[in-house]
């Protein structure tokens, strides 16, 4: 069955259109929204805050009036670093709670690659512009001859089956016991 094209039952436009519909009445609702915060806010400031009189007050009955009105800012303060002290330790026990779980180990660590690096690239990487030593290792190294090594250890080549029988039984043990004691006696 050959696969048909569906075509959408929305054109483009008329998606833009109803997109902007959306956002308009969005709009709408949030500054809605905001006037009704603003004046539940005038009104609870209302009934909460009586206005000052001032006026005809005495030197001493506006000093009252003062000291009154400091504790009652003392007391809004304290509730106020009270209330942000709460949202700070919500703030970080939520933080705390995620790396819990990030050490938990539900998350699977990458295989890691080895890479090659030689000394002087790690140098370069490690102090930047001040590296100026090349570390060539190689040319450190102390040169060995393997002619000095071969005759060193001198080979005794011989029939081998001779060393076998020789060294089989009691008689070969006394004569590797003699052959040891022979060089200390002379």
């Amino acid at each position: 069955m050959p696969e048909v094209e569906r075509k959408p039952k929305i054109t483009a436009s008329r998606k833009l259109l109803l997109k902007s519909l959306m956002l308009a009445k969005a709009k709408e609702c949030w500054e809605q929204e905001h006037e009704e915060r603003e004046a539940e806010k005038a009104r609870y400031l209302a009934e909460r805050i009586p206005t000052l009189q001032t006026r005809g007050l005495s030197l001493s009955a506006l000093q009252d009036l003062c000291r009154e009105l400091h504790a009652k800012v003392e007391v809004v303060d304290e509730e106020r670093y009270d209330i942000e002290q709460c949202l700070h330790n919500t703030r970080e026990i939520k933080d705390l709670k995620l790396k819990v779980l990030d050490l938990r180990g539900k998350f699977k660590r990458p295989p890691l690659r080895r890479v090659r690096v030689s000394a002087d690239a790690m140098l370069r990487a490690l102090l930047g512009s001040k590296h100026k030593v090349s570390m060539d290792l190689r040319a450190n190294l102390k040169s060995v001859k393997k002619e000095d090594t071969e005759k060193e250890r001198p080979v005794e080549v011989g029939d081998w089956r001779k060393n076998v029988e020789a060294m089989s039984g009691m008689e070969g043990r006394k004569k590797m016991f003699d052959a040891a004691k022979s060089p200390t006696t002379q």
